[in-house]
């Protein structure tokens, strides 16, 4: 499953936990935060930023 975000618009989401910056995974289809350790789905090419729909990422 491959993603795809518009590069301004990553620019501007913010993790709504940690109100740290997504970095894209293309190959998973998420945008992942490093700081909160937390992996948000992308559905239909709309992010779901949502803390109960993420993953804990290691």
């Amino acid at each position: 499953m491959t993603a795809k975000i518009d590069d301004w618009l990553l620019e501007i989401l913010a993790c709504p936990k940690s109100k740290g910056p997504l970095r894209l995974d293309e190959e998973a289809g998420e945008l992942v935060c490093d700081e909160s350790g937390l992996a948000y789905p992308i559905r239909d090419g709309i992010p779901v930023l949502l803390v109960d729909e993420a993953r804990a990422v290691e």
